[in-house]
């Protein structure tokens, strides 16, 4: 498992299981003579996207950040919908550090989609219950809304089974909240109406989690983002400003679907690397 250090904050990337999807539609209107110089795909044009939670442990509390793909929570067609070649191993990545699910004080959701949520609950006896049984779930209020609401373009991603069991868990937000000193959520909108990012900042080092506004290193430029993007104009405005604050503060950039890295530094410019923390492959 590979971690990084923000000032006194730890952060440890966990295995929450793998997909595999269409490269044209994570890259939207980039040509792929572009974008397949930066990721690479395979025959059907898919890519590797891993769907990989973050352990943020800061003054004490252990914070988790997304919640994978789960195990054993879809059928074998969905699996091959979504190129699923790895369930989730969080529970167990947790337990080689010494953690169960009910050591988790918060579960920080940047937003609702299956492939980010479908670890908060499990399946036992014919009923749903919740993974983080002690945990507060964050997530903005507008993303809440419409997980329980979705809409005729949404209602595929946000699974009832994923929300009903932890509904009493869950704190929502509007605009921006401080889940302890140096980790705080603000709320972005752009692939979603309610995606919000992470922002970890301690002793002048800095941390930003873009979600799927930057899902992978190779979505760095601010114009590259995806067809799944609900409000794509949004999403290139929340990607300029916060790249630009970032870059400004040497800032390091965290990845929940990057199969090759798990943060990367630019330069000012934003173009060229200058730090890296690459993915065990093996």
């Amino acid at each position: 498992m590979e971690k990084l250090r923000i000032g006194r904050i730890n952060i440890t990337w966990l295995n929450g299981g793998v997909t595999h999807l269409d490269g044209g539609a994570m890259f939207g209107v980039v040509p792929k003579a572009l974008w397949s110089k930066k990721y690479p795909h395979n025959d059907n044009n898919q890519i590797e996207l891993r769907t990989d939670p973050i352990l943020i442990e800061a003054n004490g509390l252990h914070i988790l950040v997304e919640t994978g793909i789960g195990k054993g929570k879809m059928n074998d067609k969905q699996k091959r919908n979504f190129g699923v070649t790895e369930e989730s191993q969080l529970i167990e990545d947790l337990g080689s550090l010494g953690l169960r699910p009910e050591d988790i004080d918060y579960v920080l959701m940047t937003h609702l989609h299956f492939d980010h949520a479908c670890g908060l609950t499990y399946q036992e006896a014919g009923e749903w219950k919740s993974t983080f049984v002690n945990a507060r779930i964050i997530v903005s209020q507008v993303e809440w809304d419409e997980m329980r609401q979705p809409n005729i373009r949404s209602k595929n991603t946000y699974w009832k089974e994923n929300w009903e069991a932890v509904q009493g868990q869950v704190d929502p937000f509007s605009g921006e909240t401080e889940i302890t000193e140096g980790v705080k959520m603000v709320h972005t909108g752009g692939h979603s109406d309610g995606h919000c990012i992470i922002i970890i900042e301690q002793e002048d080092e800095t941390l930003i989690h873009m979600a799927d506004l930057m899902p992978t290193h190779a979505h760095a430029n601010v114009l590259w983002v995806m067809a799944y993007d609900d409000y794509p104009m949004a999403s290139i405005f929340a990607k300029e400003k916060w790249m630009e604050y970032g870059l400004s503060r040497n800032a390091w950039y965290s990845f929940y679907h990057d199969a090759y890295y798990r943060a990367i530094k630019w330069d000012a410019s934003g173009k060229e690397m200058t730090a890296e923390i690459k993915r065990s492959r093996i």
